[in-house]
């Protein structure tokens, strides 16, 4: 529901501003606070808060103690960073979107960005109590809290237009009380489940230092990760509407991310850190084989479609009222970039978690410096060469860069770390799937090309094309021994 309603918000979004100085500047705005976000909530601090809070709860030891001392540490330095941040918006910009500089976007940037900053204090807060729900077993509300930002988002613009009101002012000023909501919803869920943490004054406990000793890594990785993409934005801020366009691009690809790569790791840490903590290799080898299986049974075929099809699907979705031909060409080119490198993207998701269960934070912070260098160097010196795609091309190659670092750091660790027999059969059917679903998918674009390009019926047109390729990808699959129906069933609602 987040990812599919925050595709619905940027299609609002494309129709009713569409790519240029408004949305660019709104883009970098938006970006501050999820970046921060990434980097101190859902980053480093859940890798080393997640592990520690389900190995007290496995061992009946003080878990509420050590959340209640969590956030009250994590409030005080978020509500720091809040108040730097406000001062030094300018600064922030410049360092981000530093092509702003010379045009009204950056003035723009810098008043979007005072208001909507302060939503990074809610979420980190409500990633904590989500934390605390994941350990305990209850994802539904932790996954639920996106939502809330999407439905108060899709209605501000909604209402906006039918009143004739400012539809970017809207958004701005929704952000912040959307970010309220989703505290307010993981704090109550917290509660019910039995750890209705309160405020309280930080302490500095042993716990806390162990915490702040695995977390500064991961968040330096997570910051690495970060820098990453401010690289590119500040590599695409130098043309006019490249922010936008990547950015639409980037919300594509996150759907299959975001429902199964965030997904599957969300719920692969805490079970991978209890079973470590039992001393059953057997039951964690098993269970990162299943989610690497059930992740990359849906990842590649997805990666394959956004591949071979990028532009009917962009075309249908994104080109309408302020978007026209032209952008939805430059989103579509970007998607099929992306596309190639959506698998390193959530395979990362699967094998990141194995590092972070041992509280080993360091590794994947090395590693992730090594794809900051890949990436920076990619964006910044093919930029003058290719123009505004170039952070795209950095990011999928850094993505594999760092795929190839995280499996050869495993190795290290044994049996646990490796596939077991059964992924090792099936992996190359489901390519091989994968690739057959992409043959009817290019076939199938070829034949609803006109249909495709009309009004009305274009909708049915894309149905239809999805739906070829899902149907071709199931079948193909189950004849060629990539997975059983029934198991891929059992896989899914175990997830």
């Amino acid at each position: 529901m987040s990812r599919i309603l925050g595709f619905v918000r940027e299609i609002l979004l494309l129709s009713l501003i569409g790519p240029g100085p408004i949305m660019d500047a709104f883009v970098a705005a938006f970006r501050l606070p999820n970046m921060f976000r990434r980097f101190f909530a859902e980053g480093a601090f859940n890798a080393a808060f997640v592990p520690m809070f389900s190995k007290k709860m496995e061992g009946d030891d003080s878990a509420h103690k050590f959340a209640t001392d969590a956030l009250a540490g994590l409030s005080l330095i978020v509500l720091i960073l809040v108040g730097i941040a406000m001062i030094f918006m300018p600064a922030l910009v410049w360092m981000t979107a530093g092509g702003f500089a010379a045009d009204a976007r950056f003035d723009m940037t810098v008043g979007f960005g005072r208001i909507v900053f302060p939503y990074i204090l809610f979420m980190s807060l409500s990633a904590l109590f989500s934390g605390v729900l994941n350990a305990t077993g209850r994802f539904a509300t932790a996954a639920a809290a996106p939502v809330l930002l999407n439905i108060f988002m899709i209605i501000a613009m909604v209402t906006a237009n039918i009143m004739g009101a400012d539809v970017i002012t809207w958004i701005i000023w929704v952000v912040p009380l959307a970010g309220i909501a989703q505290l307010a919803l993981t704090w109550v869920a917290a509660s019910r489940a039995g750890f209705a943490l309160k405020p309280a004054r930080p302490r500095w406990t042993p716990d806390m230092r162990k915490m702040i000793v695995v977390a500064i890594p991961a968040a330096l990785a997570s910051g690495v990760m970060q820098i990453n993409l401010v690289v590119g934005q500040f590599s695409a801020s130098q043309f006019d509407s490249a922010v936008s366009w990547l950015f639409a691009a980037d919300r594509l690809y996150q759907l299959p991310l975001g429902v199964v790569g965030i997904a599957v790791g969300i719920v692969l840490l805490p079970d991978l850190s209890r079973r470590l903590q039992a001393g059953d290799d057997t039951g964690a080898k098993s269970a990162f084989s299943r989610a690497a299986e059930i992740s990359l049974a849906l990842t590649i075929p997805a990666s394959i479609a956004l591949i071979v099809i990028p532009f009917p699907v962009v075309s249908v979705l994104f080109e309408r009222g302020k978007t026209g031909p032209d952008d939805a060409a430059a989103i579509a080119v970007a998607v099929s970039i992306y596309g190639l490198g959506l698998p390193a993207f959530v395979i990362q998701k699967f094998i990141q978690p194995l590092y972070f269960a041992r509280e080993n934070t360091r590794s994947p912070f090395r590693f992730a410096l090594v794809a900051m260098v890949v990436n920076a160097a990619l964006a910044i010196g093919l930029s003058p060469v290719i123009g505004w795609i170039a952070p795209a091309i950095a990011a999928t190659v850094a993505g594999w860069t760092m795929v190839a670092l995280l499996m050869i750091g495993a190795r290290r660790m044994g049996d646990v770390a490796r596939f077991d027999a059964q992924l090792r059969r099936r992996i190359w059917r489901i390519v091989a799937a994968s690739v057959v679903m992409g043959g009817f998918l290019w076939a199938g674009n070829i034949a609803l090309s006109p249909a495709l390009g009309m009004p009305g019926v274009r909708y049915i047109a894309l149905i239809a094309l999805i739906t070829i390729g899902i149907v071709a990808y199931f079948i193909v699959g189950n004849l060629f021994g990539a997975f059983k129906l029934s198991e891929f069933k059992k896989a899914i609602r175990r997830s």
